[in-house]
C-alpha cells in the first residue's frame, strides 16, 4: 500500500481544497491529511472560522482523506513521514521547495493549486457587506 501525506488548515473548506485532496489521494492508496490544530495556528498568527474538531469532521466526510491527524508544530513533517511509513508527501506548489529535506525520506511533491479560489479570499469576501458568497 502506497501511503501519501499532505498537511493544512482546511479552513473554510472549498473546491480548491476537494481538488488537492483528490489529486493527493491519486499519488497513491492511504491519504493521510494532517490537519492544523486551533493551537498551532495561534502561534502563527492564524484564526480559523471552524475549530479544530469542526474542521477535521469536514475532512474525515471527504471520501478521498483515509485518516486526519493533528498537526502540532512545523517539525513533525519528518516525524510522521517515518512513524506513518510515508511514500508521498504533498503540497501545494505554493510551498514549492519548503519541504524538499524530506525527500530523504519520501517522495515529494507539489501540487498546482486551484485558481481563483483561498480561504483567505472566501474569509475575505465574507467580511464584506453586501457581497454573496454563495
Amino acid at each position: 500500500m502506497k501511503k501519501v501525506i499532505t498537511y493544512g488548515t482546511f479552513d473554510t473548506l472549498h473546491f480548491g481544497h476537494i481538488r488537492l485532496l483528490e489529486r493527493a489521494k491519486s499519488l497513491g492508496d492511504y491519504l493521510i491529511v494532517g490537519l492544523s490544530t486551533d493551537k498551532f495556528n495561534a502561534g502563527k498568527g492564524k484564526t480559523s472560522h471552524f475549530n479544530y474538531a469542526e474542521r477535521k469532521a469536514f475532512l474525515e466526510a471527504i471520501r478521498y482523506v483515509d485518516e486526519v491527524i493533528p498537526e502540532e508544530d512545523w517539525e513533525q513533517k519528518s516525524r510522521d513521514v517515518v512513524a506513518h511509513e510515508i511514500d508521498t508527501f504533498t503540497m501545494g506548489d505554493d510551498w514549492a521547495g519548503e519541504f524538499d529535506f524530506l525527500a530523504e525520506f519520501c517522495d515529494v511533491h507539489y501540487l498546482s493549486r486551484t485558481p481563483a479560489i483561498s480561504s483567505t479570499l472566501i474569509k475575505a469576501n465574507m467580511t464584506k457587506p453586501g457581497v454573496k458568497t454563495g
